[in-house]
């Protein structure tokens, strides 16, 4: 098993990674954290049917009194709707301000259940059990939590840092092969923003990489577990350094709206994204273009898409421009100085964007 702090002073946690450990780690986790004895666990109908009864029992063994609510799998549920149901089921319950609530599944059941624990009582406590790769490489660490408005992805949310994350990664072994990849399109950004020999590794053992070979994804989760956290202990909040994490996301949010949250999942439109940004560092003149090359290839190599479908330059354009990140009506985009290293401009000119998308779009 491997462990990696996130130091944020009073909110610091520890991310447990390892293989069949759920058990051993949450039951004295929970003993020893002084919880209130009524929980929630949310789950979704997708990971419920396989570990929910599983996780509730351990949890019982804990001493908790568990709720299971389980809600529609997909990013639909991620909404002020889903969320104002799952308070009424914690209220009915009798969760208090210390009782805790359990995230078991992918992005949207963490987003959703930390925009919960974030807002219910003004704050309770929260656990990620991320299941699949994305959830375990991202969205689970560093306290991003939040629900979808339709005007946007996670525009209503906060910061809430979770107690504990823990990553059985045997519960990974249910997952389909299209959501293996798409967790690998936000490994692979690590090493483009932070981690050159990161990025080399990926190169050099993409077989491993795609078999989940036991040794080889302990690593990269843990490594891109790590950089993560190295990145959160520094910009909790996202006021400097943190905006590297959105490297390829700016775009990538564009292509998932385009398509209604339907044709792509997140690591896919990230993928595109990377390649897209990469595009625009090009056209700047910051790389050359065999870095955007390499970058591709690695991209495809691991099964993850380059070109989007069912997308207009027009549309995406329009769209960056309700992004998070664009403030006062420039878009921060977070550009490639060197594999390993990232800058973020808000100065890119529009028909460089523009060509970059269109270069993005599947003919």
């Amino acid at each position: 098993m491997r462990k990696v702090e996130v130091e944020l002073g009073k909110a610091s946690y520890t991310i447990y990674i390892g293989y069949d450990i759920l058990k051993e780690v949450l039951v004295p986790f929970v003993q020893q954290e002084g919880f209130s004895r009524q929980a929630m666990l949310v789950t979704d109908s997708n990971v419920g049917p396989l570990y929910g009864e599983a996780v509730k029992k351990c949890l019982e063994e804990a001493g908790l009194s568990v709720c299971l609510a389980t809600i529609s799998a997909g990013e639909s549920s991620k909404s002020l709707a889903m969320a104002e149901t799952l308070y009424t089921k914690a209220i009915e319950q009798g969760l208090d301000r210390k009782s805790p609530i359990f995230a078991l599944g992918g992005g949207v059941v963490g987003d959703l259940a930390g925009f919960i624990a974030s807002t219910y009582m003004r704050g309770v406590p929260f656990v990620q059990l991320p299941t699949s790769l994305l959830a375990q490489v991202d969205s689970s660490v560093g306290g991003k939590v939040a629900v979808n408005h339709a005007l946007g992805k996670n525009l209503i949310g906060a910061f809430y840092q979770p107690r504990a994350v823990i990553m059985d990664l045997s519960l990974m072994k249910s997952l389909p092969k299209r959501e293996i990849y798409t967790g690998l399109g936000e490994i692979i950004k690590y090493g483009i923003i932070y981690d050159a020999d990161f990025f080399s590794f990926l190169e050099q053992h993409s077989g491993d990489v795609l078999a989940l070979e036991p040794e080889a994804a302990v690593h990269m989760i843990a490594r891109s577990c790590e950089i993560k956290a190295a990145v959160v202990s520094e910009d909790e909040k996202e006021t400097g350094l943190r905006r590297i994490l959105n490297f390829g996301h700016t775009m990538a949010h564009a292509i998932e709206k385009e398509t209604n949250y339907i044709r792509y999942n997140h690591g896919e439109a990230v993928a595109i994204g990377m390649v897209g940004a990469a595009d625009i560092s090009a056209r700047l003149g910051m790389i050359p273009a065999s870095c955007v090359a390499r970058i591709q290839a690695l991209i495809e190599k691991l099964h993850l898409p380059v070109q989007a479908e069912g997308c207009t330059v027009e549309g995406m354009y329009k769209d960056i421009f309700h992004d998070k990140k664009t403030i006062n009506g420039k878009v921060n985009w977070v550009l490639v100085d060197e594999i390993g290293r990232v800058s973020c401009r808000n100065d890119v000119p529009a028909d460089i964007v523009k060509a970059a998308m269109a270069a993005r779009i599947h003919a």
